[in-house]
């Protein structure tokens, strides 16, 4: 239960997500923050994100979901704080968060930039095997390296790819409209990985979205991973790499409240930098995300 059930003002809830006062591990959901922004190759940051988008997150405890009729604040779910990092050091952090993670059942990350997400897969696939991915994002992330770093966050898919950490065949790319070079795309779809640009959910709707996720996902289990860039920066200025002509901010909502039926094993929401943000739109759209994606798990509970 939150603090907003017993008539504590918005402003005045704890500052965990949803102002959940659980916190242990061994809850079936936990939410854990991972502020860690050393794999960024444009503007730093990220790593105060976990905070932003737990204090934008009692915006979302005044009732239950209205549409799937779910409130997430009276699911088995904990936040559990914050993992550690190495300071300065990108390889002994990911190790870090690998360990940390290796012991939820159901893990809900907040980021930190997309390299978190690697360590978060190499854990699930120790105690899951190798799942599904969609994968909301401006960029392919299948770079072999950013700029000679070989785990910044553009690489992050290259690596969970080449790992077995994900099958190919059942990773779908949504909101993709970035520069890339010509080989590294080619190099992305000879692996089966299948993507939807921004202008197509622009074209043909979120509708025609669910059905092509749906499709390549099937019955597999599935993590979301989930880069605030997927948005136009007119709805997430605040993070560290924006590309316009992105996707509007209600439109990722639609595609995610139509995954009903899909199998979900754990998420990431990341890249959100406060310190581009305005009035807090950001942080917001990214709790909100995380959100829906609670109200989801709520529906098989």
């Amino acid at each position: 239960m939150t603090e907003a059930a017993t008539g504590v003002a918005t402003y005045a809830i704890p500052p965990t997500f949803l102002g959940i006062a659980r916190r242990d591990r061994a809850a079936p959901i936990c939410v854990a923050g991972i502020p860690l922004d050393l794999g960024t190759t444009n503007r730093s940051g990220a790593r105060f994100g976990p905070g932003a988008i737990r204090h934008a997150s009692r915006m979302l405890v005044d009732g239950a979901h209205p549409l799937h009729w779910v409130d997430p604040t009276q699911l088995p779910v904990a936040d559990i704080g914050d993992f550690a990092i190495a300071l300065g050091d990108l390889a002994g952090s990911l190790a870090l968060i690998e360990e940390a993670a290796s012991g939820i059942d159901h893990l809900i990350a907040l980021g930190g930039d997309h390299s978190i997400t690697l360590p978060l897969l190499r854990a699930l696939k120790k105690r899951r095997g190798a799942p599904a991915l969609i994968h909301f994002d401006a960029h392919v992330d299948t770079w072999p390296d950013n700029f000679g770093q070989a785990y910044a966050h553009g690489s992050v898919f290259y690596h969970a790819i080449e790992e077995g950490l994900v099958d190919p065949r059942r990773m779908i790319q949504i909101g993709v409209r970035s520069p890339v070079p010509r080989a590294v795309h080619d190099w992305t779809a000879a692996r089966g990985v299948v993507a939807i640009a921004a202008q197509s959910v622009h074209e043909t709707g979120p509708a025609a979205a669910v059905e092509r996720i749906v499709e390549v996902i099937g019955d597999t289990p599935v993590y979301l991973s989930l880069d605030i860039d997927v948005l136009d920066p007119a709805f997430a200025p605040g993070t560290g790499t924006p590309e316009i002509g992105g996707l509007a901010s209600w439109q990722v909502q639609a595609i995610l409240r139509r995954l009903s039926r899909l199998h979900f094993v754990g998420m990431d929401l990341v890249e959100v930098a406060p310190a581009y943000d305005t009035a807090e739109i950001t942080a917001l759209a990214g709790a909100t995300l995380a959100w829906e994606y609670l109200c989801l798990l709520g529906l098989h509970r």
